[in-house]
């Protein structure tokens, strides 16, 4: 049993213990979980520091690039004519999975210290949050695209019931929704992926398969099937693989989310309970990141290409809608998820240019949202749990009141705007840096586009200065009296989970060489094949 099957499957037995476990054990549920989360983020440190950079690879036709692999022959099914339907057991990592693989054992340990306000249905709840983290680190370990489907599936599930069960008011409106915009997607990218298995061939078996490696390079396409690179198989005038691109890019835009697709992530997070708000925001949408630039871009790099513009141009557009719409919110919770499709916008804008430094800013992006995201939901986790309200107009002057949870809210603001020093800084440059260099670097995006998105950074500092200015400044004005003896100073443990993600801001700000050692060589490799 390899190191990335232990990672994965942790959770999931534990899962199972907790519910194995008599209901006189409820209390320790929490505790169990943050252990089995703590111990994840441990094995997923190790890897991120054993992670060899600066190797020189191959090619994308094996799978040197990739480190600690495992492959288990999984399926073997006669089939005729088409040989034998080959599905493996095969995971690895690279450098832009080794970075997501470790946010999200961070943001699932944040999570689970954040869980503790659970009061309900503990079993059930711990189980499935249990569940949901091995499917998470599921998607980002997978090199085989069925076994990857399993696991973005298998993320609908526990979070369906996690919001439906433990959410607000309007919880069952915002999980179906949920439910049904990423379902969507994901059965039409079944359809690709079942495409991609007839033109794609292991090179040592001659057989077909839904080896993702083998599938991102065009050497190995089989002629004549639908998704081959030599096939002229036309659909209402576009080609199979621009339908095939343009499908996949949908299925994972839904989750990033990107504009038009964004309308069911408000409902989410403001229905959805503090930690699996953390989890939507911190790592579910860069799953959908992950996808665009592993699957769509990395399987479909001709068409990529052919529609980088447009890619660009919505990434722009998620910038700018998504800053204005946050403008004009009052509920900080609501303020804070539309802040993410704007902040989201620039990954996708990275990944169109198609420039390294584009690329690097794009990946470095989605890691500074990750905690940061998390952090700014649990900071209104920490005023919802202690007077269930969220409106920004019945709070003043908070600083007088609560000033250590005020300093964290600082520290979080000036992040997520961009100010020099923090990681956001380093993620927005070199993601505009990239756009404006690509005119001249390949030709993909105009440089009116790096113009517009630098307008999306005004507008977030905007919307996050007027907020902090609103609730923490002043003289204190509540809209209840007995609010002032609820809102308690952060707690010990409060302090704790807060703690290290203000300190990884404040490092990635200024050390970001931590992240972009690990990823470079990933990102030129993965370049070359848009040469």
């Amino acid at each position: 049993m390899g190191i990335l099957t232990i990672l994965i499957f942790l959770p999931l037995v534990f899962g199972v213990v907790i519910l194995l476990m008599p209901k006189s054990l409820t209390a320790y549920f929490k505790y169990l979980t943050v252990a089995v989360s703590l111990a994840q983020l441990i094995i997923a440190s190790w890897l991120f520091y054993q992670f060899k950079t600066g190797v020189n690879f191959a090619g994308v036709s094996n799978l040197s690039q990739y480190q600690w692999i495992e492959k288990l022959d999984w399926i073997r099914l006669d089939v005729g004519s088409f040989g034998t339907l080959q599905i493996d057991y095969l995971l690895g990592v690279d450098g832009f999975s080794i970075g997501l693989v470790w946010l999200s054992a961070l943001v699932m340990l944040i999570a689970a210290l954040s869980s503790w306000e659970i009061k309900t249905n503990l079993k059930g709840y711990f189980a499935l949050f249990l569940l949901l983290d091995t499917a998470i680190i599921g998607v980002f370990c997978s090199l085989d695209l069925f076994l990857f489907y399993i696991f973005y599936e298998l993320m609908l599930l526990p979070l369906y019931f996690l919001i439906g069960m433990w959410g607000g008011v309007r919880r069952e409106y915002a999980a179906i929704k949920f439910f049904l915009y990423t379902l969507f997607g994901s059965i039409f990218m079944l359809l690709v992926i079942a495409g991609l298995y007839l033109s794609v061939t292991d090179p040592t078996t001659g057989n077909h398969t839904f080896n993702m490696v083998y599938a991102m390079n065009p050497a190995n396409y089989s002629a004549g099937f639908i998704l081959s690179a030599a096939a002229n198989v036309q659909i209402l005038g576009f080609s199979a693989r621009s339908i095939s691109f343009i499908v996949v890019f949908i299925a994972f835009a839904i989750k990033v989310p990107v504009f038009p697709f964004h309308t069911w992530l408000p409902d989410a997070h403001v229905e959805a309970p503090t930690p699996i708000s953390i989890i939507l925001a911190g790592i579910l949408l860069k799953v959908g990141g992950y996808g665009i630039i592993r699957i769509a871009y990395g399987i479909f790099p001709e068409v990529a290409v052919s529609l980088s513009f447009w890619m660009g141009l919505l990434g722009v557009i998620s910038i700018i809608y998504g800053a204005m719409n946050a403008l004009a919110q009052r509920d900080l919770k609501r303020l804070i998820a539309y802040s993410s499709v704007s902040h989201m916008g620039f990954v996708l804008l990275g990944i169109a240019s198609l420039t390294a430094e584009g690329l690097n800013g794009a990946m470095m992006q989605m890691i500074s949202h990750g905690f940061l995201s998390v952090m700014l939901f649990f900071i209104v986790g920490v005023i919802y749990n202690r007077v269930h309200d969220r409106d920004i107009y019945n709070f003043r002057g908070l600083a007088n009141q609560m000033p250590v949870f005020t300093g964290f809210v600082m520290i979080a603001f000036f992040a997520s705007l961009g100010l020099p020093g923090f990681s956001a800084f380093i993620a927005e440059a070199f993601t505009l840096i990239g756009a404006f260099s690509s005119q001249a670097i390949n030709g993909l995006l105009p440089r009116w586009m790096a113009m517009v998105a630098a307008f999306g950074i005004l507008l977030g500092a905007g919307y996050l200065l007027w907020t902090l200015q609103r609730m923490f400044f002043g003289t204190l004005r509540l809209k209840k009296e007995e609010w002032q003896s609820q809102l308690k100073d952060l707690n010990f443990r409060e302090i704790l989970t807060l703690t290290p993600l203000a300190v990884l801001a404040l490092v990635l700000g200024i050390m970001p060489s931590l992240v972009f050692n690990v990823m470079s060589s990933s990102v030129n490799q993965f370049l070359m094949l848009f040469k």
